[in-house]
């Protein structure tokens, strides 16, 4: 399988190339129901994240939900 680079958080990585974006959480050992995705600047709601290629040269944002008290 070939590789392609994105930004993930700011740092750039190699991720198998056809990824959506769940494939791509779970490239990363995320969950999907504890992140929010950002792909390209644009927030994706978690309903319309299988329908986000991930494509060469992107650039994602995960922000991960912190509980406590």
């Amino acid at each position: 399988m070939s590789e392609i680079e994105i930004t993930v958080n700011g740092d750039r990585r190699m991720v198998p190339s056809g990824l959506d974006l769940p494939g791509l959480l779970a490239h990363l050992g995320l969950a999907p129901e504890t992140v929010v995705v950002e792909h390209n600047r644009k927030i994706v709601r978690r309903a319309q994240l299988a329908g986000v290629p991930v494509a060469s040269g992107d650039n994602v944002e995960i922000v991960h939900f912190v509980g406590g008290g």
